[in-house]
């Protein structure tokens, strides 16, 4: 069987969105182009549905109009190892949109992402509940782009 993946639905930007997500992440690809064709619901020759690659994991991005617009109920979770990889992530996809609390923003297209240290995702699940509690704290207070050095200073005790 082969591995479940997701469809995004989107209201005319899905090769837009597809093209921008393969340019921000690396060994990433468009896989295919299908486009409306006669009697189907969207004008013919538009494009329908774009499959594309994100890291080895294939993703659909569909052209299905406005009646579904994306929610923080869905997003997807980037795992950074360092502070360079955290910035380079942040910076192209809160490019257009908006930061959020917590790591979490909405890229141009309205996808929610949130960008997380594996460092600090260590930090948060440590046995010693008061050290991981200071983490989770820090966490929460934040807004926008994750602060690695607070939350290794509530780790640490500071």
């Amino acid at each position: 069987m082969k591995q479940i993946s997701p469809c995004l639905w989107f209201d005319g930007q899905a090769e837009q969105a597809a093209e921008f997500y393969t340019s921000v992440f690396p060994d990433s690809k468009i896989i295919d182009v299908q486009r409306y064709g006669p009697n189907t619901p969207g004008a013919e020759g538009e494009v329908m549905l774009v499959r594309f690659e994100l890291l080895g994991r294939e993703y659909g991005a569909l052209n299905g109009g406005p009646q579904f617009p994306h929610s923080e109920a869905v997003s997807f979770v980037v795992p950074c190892e360092t502070t360079q990889e955290i910035d380079t992530y942040w910076d192209a996809l809160v490019d257009g949109g908006e930061p959020g609390p917590c790591g979490w923003l909405k890229d141009r297209f309205g996808v929610s992402w949130q960008i997380v240290s594996l460092e600090a995702e260590a930090w948060m699940t440590d046995p010693d509940q008061e050290r991981a509690q200071r983490v989770v704290q820090v966490m929460l207070a934040g807004f926008g782009k994750p602060d690695v050095e607070a939350q290794r200073k509530a780790y640490e005790g500071g």
